[in-house]
């Protein structure tokens, strides 16, 4: 009964979901690519980092490792499957979910707190929230502008697919309020099950009461259920 943090070459995020799943009593191992899922995986967490140095694509390398057939494997047997910032790329490119990560608008990287209105509460990630709630996550990337063909995410808001947006402190969706410039300001999406997920902005960095807010611990105890 263990999530397998996966660890590519450059992740930088897996020990801090280590332990953010560990205070929720949540146990999780970190799990070296080459290594495969191992058999007790009940959960997976593709943390967020600079795997391969995002040479060629951020996210392309680590979406063509091996492990990623056991990710979609295991995905499409309903183990619940989790993108975060680089982990969202990837999670993209290998196809666990629609859409691609891609250069920031204003063409920098960005570490700063953004502002979250739940799209949809009906969901393992997002069930200990209420719809429309306004949650703070940290975002740290270079490529975290969300891009999908317009008709494509017209069906993925349609079915509530869509987790998250950027928004204002009162839950506003403004131009001004998205940092990176993400089509309809998406920065969280389902895949085709609800038990898939990816997103950019960082659940585990607001998951321990000692470094402030806790808002993220919301969606990591989807794998606790």
């Amino acid at each position: 009964m263990t999530v397998a943090v996966v660890q590519f070459g450059g992740s930088n995020c897996d020990r801090d979901t280590v332990q953010a799943l560990a205070h929720l009593g949540i146990d999780a191992d970190l799990v070296w690519h080459e290594d495969g899922l191992p058999e007790e995986t009940t959960g997976v967490v593709l943390p967020g980092g600079f795997s391969y140095g995002d040479y060629l694509r951020a996210g392309a390398m680590a979406a063509r490792s091996p492990v990623m057939d056991e990710v979609r494997e295991a995905a499409d047997a309903g183990t619940p499957v989790l993108g975060i910032c680089n982990g969202a790329q990837i999670g993209c490119e290998s196809s666990l979910t629609p859409g691609a990560f891609t250069t920031n608008e204003s063409a920098r990287f960005q570490c700063e707190r953004v502002t979250l209105r739940v799209e949809n509460a009906d969901t393992p990630w997002t069930e200990g929230f209420d719809e429309g709630e306004v949650v703070e996550f940290p975002i740290a990337h270079g490529e975290g502008r969300y891009e999908i063909d317009d008709n494509r995410l017209d069906e993925l808001e349609a079915d509530g697919r869509v987790l998250f947006r950027y928004c204002d402190e009162d839950g506003n969706v403004t131009p001004e309020a998205n940092p990176n410039g993400s089509k309809h300001s998406v920065a969280g999406v389902l895949g085709d099950r609800d038990s898939v997920a990816v997103l950019m902005p960082h659940p585990e960095r607001v998951s321990l009461p000692d470094i402030g807010s806790t808002d993220g611990q919301g969606v990591l105890r989807a794998f606790g259920e």
